[in-house]
């Protein structure tokens, strides 16, 4: 899908913990709940030792909107209590992109 330019996206790399620990189930609430969020565009995630959820935003006000939801925050403090080893945070504007489809 284009998406209309510029957006942005709000890279989140991360190492894991050892065990779920309830982890998948709230990996996928957190989903479902941004998709809902307004400002929300699109999200990609991998996660082969090192884990990379990469979610696109209409605007920084959005992402600020998305990061104080009160669900999230719940989140992000299981995160650090449970889930991560380590995590980054970037928030990059999306001027152009471009891409390769077989």
């Amino acid at each position: 899908m284009e998406l209309k330019k510029p957006y942005y996206a709000v890279i989140f790399t991360s190492l894991r913990t050892d065990g779920d620990q309830g982890y998948a189930e709230m990996a996928e609430e957190m989903e479902s709940l941004a998709k809902k969020q307004t400002g929300f565009l699109e999200m990609e995630s991998a996660r082969d030792g090192l884990g990379i959820t990469v979610s696109y935003w209409e605007s920084l006000e959005a992402i600020a909107d998305w990061k104080a939801n009160m669900d999230h925050r719940q989140a992000q403090k299981n995160g650090i209590k449970t889930w991560y080893t380590w995590y980054k945070v970037r928030i990059c504007r999306v001027e152009r992109e471009y891409e390769f489809n077989k």
